[in-house]
């Protein structure tokens, strides 16, 4: 027996209009949920359009630049990441490479070399915007360039670490010069200026300190060269050299959390500082996600998440990271923008010259 046709009345059609609505408000309540301040909802709302920012990384290690992904699509719901990690010089290259072949891949791009940017600039190749999050930052962290291509994201720190069950800590290296001793002749790791931005920033203030003789003398004691700044701390973990020079502080810390035998030591003659910036790439794919993301690359989420990963945190609401020594009172020194866009390329080829890779 068939049923009759049941007419819906007026008040059934508006009850389940209101019902369709109200599912459309459950669907888009994820960004409302997040507190997001209207200029992130603004960009978000356009975001989410394009559904996905493609980020070169060469500032944090891979694991890190990952959680940076997920964190990111979680507090904006519907978008995506796509990481690509590598080292400051190689993510360089690769946009380079890009820009040349009119190839539009990358959205972001994230060094430890201002000079990268700098350059990038000079070739009209960045996109102009500064991120209303970065008001927020440390003062000394907040314009990175006065034209607002490139801003600070990240703030590497070079100093010394050491391996405690290789080495007593009175017995550690103090100061920069201290690793030339003839003692310490296979015993100690570096990474390499050609591969890393932050051992480049290194290696200019290092030359500008004490003068080549400084890298010749410290070839005399036959250190292992790594790529990365991180490579020694592997090296440092796995047992087979005793201290890291130019160890990279996050790196570090994060590898004594987990239980590794390791100790930092802050050079009394200076802690070596890397300011790092972040840009949109001229010929963005994904320009209103790369726009968010540079806004939550200066935010207070983005720097708690670093603090977690042991960076320094740009922001003054975010404390500092667990094991991390005060920088207060503590020389910061790093050469110019103009000096490490200039000297770098010489650096490299007479790091090759000395060292032999």
């Amino acid at each position: 027996m068939r049923h009759p046709t049941r007419r819906a009345t007026r008040r059934q059609v508006l009850a389940g209009a209101a019902g369709i609505a109200a599912a459309h408000i459950v669907l888009r309540r994820p960004a409302q949920a997040q507190g997001l301040p209207p200029h992130e909802q603004a960009l978000y709302e356009a975001a989410r359009r394009e559904g996905e920012v493609t980020w070169y990384s060469g500032q944090v290690s891979a694991d890190t630049s990952e959680a940076v992904g997920r964190a990111f699509a979680e507090r904006y719901q519907g978008m995506k990441v796509n990481v690509v990690t590598s080292t400051s010089q190689v993510a360089f290259q690769r946009v380079s490479q890009d820009l040349r072949a009119n190839v539009a891949q990358c959205d972001v791009l994230s060094s430890t070399n201002t000079g990268h940017f700098r350059l990038l600039k000079r070739n009209s190749q960045l996109m102009q915007f500064r991120p209303r999050n970065a008001d927020g930052l440390l003062p000394s962290m907040r314009i990175a360039d006065p034209d607002n291509f490139y801003q600070t994201t990240n703030l590497a720190l070079s100093l010394l670490a050491y391996n405690t069950t290789k080495l007593r800590e009175a017995d550690a290296p103090r100061t920069w010069q201290d690793v030339l001793d003839a003692k310490w002749r296979n015993q100690l790791a570096v990474g390499h200026p050609g591969f890393s931005g932050a051992i480049g920033v290194w290696v200019v203030q290092m030359r500008k300190m004490f003068g080549w003789d400084y890298f010749r003398r410290l070839e005399r004691n036959r250190p292992q060269i790594g790529r990365s700044a991180a490579d020694p701390i592997t090296v440092l973990n796995a047992g087979e050299r005793a201290i890291a020079v130019a160890a990279p502080s996050a790196t570090t810390l994060r590898s004594i959390a987990r239980g590794n035998p390791l100790k930092l030591v802050y050079p009394t003659d200076g802690v070596i500082g890397s300011s790092s910036p972040s840009a949109i790439i001229r010929n963005a794919p994904h320009p209103n996600a790369a726009r968010l993301f540079m806004e939550y690359a200066t935010g207070p989420q983005f720097n708690d998440l670093m603090r977690r990963s042991f960076h320094i945190p740009l922001r003054p609401e975010v404390e500092q990271p667990q094991g991390a020594m005060s920088l207060e009172g503590v020389p910061i020194l790093s050469p110019t923008p103009e000096e490490a866009e200039k000297e770098i390329p010489e650096i490299r080829e007479l790091w090759r010259d000395t060292f032999g890779v």
